[in-house]
């Protein structure tokens, strides 16, 4: 396809996967079997983005009869035409600069930034033995699978296609699984510390009153 499209460019399939996968994979840096799960379910999510993004562009063939009737005279094999969510919303201009790109690219930074902290204070205290209750942890229990799903959501928001959006809330449940599972260890080791950090701390939707949590 390579010539004849925006596509086949392989090299770029390579670069992309990797960098995100290295970002993430630093941030976390894995030590237990759920690190290695919740870094793996990113990846496939990553890996067929940017397979799609710049590789073979699945979606758009599937869709290709009625992408062809519904917008005539756009050629979705330029790479620009990708950006699907641009085209169907009529949004002008490039589709780089529009106003879903820009919030793409600012939740894809807060993704990493929540990420990079949260696993921080995660580590900190399992080297300490203690329950990770401080920084965004005192906020909500889970931040980093937060900051996994925020930074697969921004995604969707500049490069939809079916594979990823099939993915997206099947990943979701990987996480909300992995998410009970930690928790069903945390009650197991620290018994009413955990439960007295639930009662306080939402699961998923942050809620920042850190002092509360603090006195733990």
């Amino acid at each position: 396809m390579h010539g004849d499209s925006s596509y086949g460019l392989w090299v770029l399939v390579i670069l992309n996967s990797a960098l995100f996968i290295f970002f993430a994979f630093s941030f976390i840096k894995p030590k237990t079997t759920t690190d290695w799960r919740s870094l793996g379910a990113f990846s496939a999510f990553i890996v067929a983005l940017f397979t799609e993004m710049y590789g073979f562009p699945l979606t758009i063939y599937f869709l290709s009869s009625w992408l062809a009737e519904t917008y005539p005279g756009i050629d979705f094999l330029s790479h620009e035409n990708g950006h699907l969510l641009h085209t169907f919303l009529g949004l002008e201009g490039d589709p780089h600069w529009d106003l879903l790109h820009i919030l793409s690219m600012l939740l894809i930074v807060v993704g990493f930034i929540v990420l990079s902290s949260a696993w921080h204070v995660l580590h900190q205290a399992q080297q300490r033995g203690e329950l990770a209750t401080s920084g965004l942890y005192a906020a909500c229990r889970h931040p980093q699978y937060v900051a996994f799903i925020l930074i697969m959501f921004a995604f969707l928001l500049q490069w939809p296609t079916i594979p990823t959006l099939v993915m997206f809330p099947i990943l979701v449940v990987v996480y909300f699984r992995l998410a009970k599972r930690e928790e069903r260890i945390a009650l197991d080791e620290f018994g009413d510390d955990y439960r007295r950090y639930m009662e306080i701390t939402p699961a998923w939707i942050p809620k920042f009153k850190i002092d509360e949590v603090e006195t733990l």
